[in-house]
């Protein structure tokens, strides 16, 4: 998980309006005044809003409204964002990374916190704040020491508030009277916010059922989906009917070989008639003009014949007889004249039965056109250039008729499943039973304080009039000859521990052999070695050695206790880091340490930053030295 973006208008400790990139590693946000920019409160009220209007606090002074969001990529490898107009309502959208636009995802406050904590990877909000979340608040020398519960604090509330105190040093009570008065109204107050407290529980409890209904019911959709798809593909499936084809063109396919091997062979045997009768009759007749037997048959029959009538009345008449022989010689032209004849008359049959074989042959095409048309048509009308791909073609709408009664039939299991039908019959009731406890919150006010917060402020105005009773006793010399606290603060190792063995999915023993070693390494850097170890027992209470000593950790000097607290703190994360990344944010915590280990320090935030994503709120100038990039906020 990485913040990609924020992006503020008119919120607290901001710049009046502005959008800023934030990149790994790293990174120094430089605020616009010497206050800290409240990042990780405004984080939380952009994460885990409860819809009353909390986040109003956040609103810059003197403006009527304001605005934030936050660009990140979950877990999941999507981007999202979400956005909220501070104390009213928000939105969180996802990008779409074919368009590159941003989706709804959700605008119920619910709903988007059931999604953020189950798609995109977001801890509960406690172990957000309270491992990934650094605020001066949390140190353990700004909460009140244990002496609350000596000096006169109610026993039944003494174990809870001071780990729940404000981060500011408690003073005495000026006015012990009207401090108690404030008492009462705190703890009837307290009383309304345990009540909203509980109801909001059961809100989130049946949030958390409805959408986990919702995603049940959700699953359907994909199938629905599906099945829309696939029966809008079989209506725009082809048919013999849809592109004006023959009923029987699969059958006309089929065929189509044989026609074309029908065709080829009526040609060849056209053909090989067509060359017979060529071989018998010639192709053309010389005329008989130029045949030069018929004219000489001619010359000859002349020539006798003008002998016979010249002659024949010569001696005796005997050459008359010469004119007989005419008539062979006429005789044999008539005869060439005959065979001209022939062979014009055949000749002329020829072209007959040329148009015989024309005819024939065009018959032939006619007839193979006449199956093949339908075909070329289909191929055609189908796009495809094989004939084998068009029964493919057209048998794909009984594959997807078959498809679509696959699918109904799915859906139709999918739907009769016990847990499906009892999700979608206790949705409605579930909704119901939502809108009678957010009504009943509704009731109650439009906005109610956080139980804790109400708690944190009882436990200071009872410690202050604690410290008014009963100042406490001057304080002895610490280890390192600093003063030591009257009594000892709070062990902050239990809670931490416990959120770390969530986060690890193990228990605290497991979780303390885990973190030892790295803790010890980046205490005794950051104490220059006055405390050789730490050592936790079965409870998560942590106990510092020093110069051979086994010291409970709430008994050291403040300013070790911080040190110690930071080391448990970063030790989480590095460790955390390795499975899941989150961002690590921490506001301005370092106000009153040693200026000479504020470039340890620095150094420490950048190795973490190689693990993860480092955001620090800070206007020391230091930090953005040695930080990968500064943000001016």
């Amino acid at each position: 998980m990485q913040f990609v973006e924020v992006a503020v208008q008119n919120v607290r400790g901001f710049t009046p309006a502005g959008r800023f990139a934030l990149k790994s590693g790293y990174l120094v946000l430089k605020p616009p005044s010497a206050e800290a920019s409240p990042f990780a409160g405004l984080l939380l009220a952009l994460f885990y809003a409860d819809g009353r209007g909390g986040d109003a606090s956040f609103v810059a002074p003197g403006a009527k409204s304001g605005k934030a969001a936050l660009t990140f990529q979950g877990v999941d490898g999507a981007t999202y964002r979400v956005l909220r107009e501070l104390g009213g309502s928000g939105t969180l959208h996802r990008l779409n990374k074919t368009t590159q636009q941003p989706e709804l995802v959700s605008s119920d406050a619910s709903e988007m916190n059931q999604f953020l904590r189950g798609q995109v990877g977001l801890p509960p909000r406690t172990t957000f704040e309270q491992l990934y979340c650094l605020q001066l608040g949390q140190l353990p020398s700004r909460r009140p020491r244990k002496a609350a519960a000596k000096a006169g604090v109610d026993p039944k509330t003494s174990g809870k508030f001071p780990s729940l105190a404000s981060a500011s040093a408690v003073a005495p009570s000026e006015d012990i009277a009207a401090s108690e008065a404030k008492v009462r109204a705190l703890e009837a107050e307290l009383v309304s916010a345990r009540e909203v407290d509980a109801l909001q529980f059961k809100v989130d409890g049946l949030s958390s059922q409805i959408f986990e209904a919702d995603q049940r019911l959700k699953g359907t959709e994909g199938l629905k989906a599906a099945i829309n798809d696939a029966e809008n593909a079989w209506r725009a499936a082809p048919t013999p009917q849809t592109l004006g084809l023959p009923q029987d063109i699969l059958n006309r396919v089929q065929r189509f070989p044989k026609a074309v091997s029908k065709r080829d062979d009526a040609l060849a045997r056209l053909g090989a008639d067509r060359d017979a009768d060529a071989a018998e009759i010639p192709a053309s007749v010389e005329p008989l003009t130029q045949d030069r037997g018929f004219w000489a048959g001619i010359a000859v029959g002349v020539l006798f014949l003008g002998l016979g009538v010249g002659l024949g009345f010569g001696i005796d008449g005997m050459f008359r007889y010469l004119a007989l022989l005419d008539i062979p010689a006429f005789g044999f032209s008539a005869l060439l004249a005959l065979r001209y004849v022939d062979e014009i008359q055949k000749t002329s049959q020829r072209g007959s039965k040329e148009g015989r074989f024309d005819s024939r042959e065009k018959k032939i095409h006619e007839e193979f056109e006449a199956d093949a048309a339908p075909v070329r048509m289909a191929q055609k009308a189908l796009g495809v250039e094989s004939l084998d791909e068009i029964p493919a073609a057209l048998e794909r709408k009984e594959l997807l008729a078959a498809r679509v009664v696959e699918l109904k039939d799915q859906l139709a299991g999918v739907e009769a499943d016990p847990e499906f039908l009892a999700a979608s019959t206790q949705r409605q009731t579930l909704k119901d039973q939502l809108e009678a406890l957010n009504a009943e919150l509704t009731q109650k006010g439009s906005y109610v304080r956080d139980m804790r917060e109400v708690e944190r402020e009882l436990g200071r105005v009872k410690e202050s009039i604690a410290l008014a009773k009963a100042p406490p006793p001057p304080a002895a010399a610490g280890p390192d000859g600093a003063p030591a606290p009257a009594e000892p603060l709070e062990d902050p190792s239990p809670a931490l521990l416990a959120q770390a063995a969530d986060i690890f999915t193990t228990d605290i023993l497991s979780v303390q052999a885990m973190l030892k070693e790295r803790c010890v390494q980046y205490l005794t850097a950051l104490t220059d070695r006055r405390y050789q170890g730490v050592e936790w027992d079965k409870e998560g209470r942590a106990f510092a050695l020093a110069s051979g000593k086994r010291v409970p950790v709430g008994e050291i000097p403040p300013k070790d206790l911080d040190m110690y607290y930071l080391a448990l703190r970063m030790t989480v994360v590095e460790k955390g880091s390795a499975r899941v990344k989150r961002p690590f944010v921490l506001e301005d915590v370092f106000a009153g340490v040693e200026e000479v280990k504020l470039p340890l320090i620095a150094r420490m935030l950048k190795h973490l930053g190689t693990l993860t994503q480092v955001l620090h709120v800070t206007p020391h100038s230091g930090f953005a030295q040695m930080s990968d990039g500064t943000v001016n906020v």
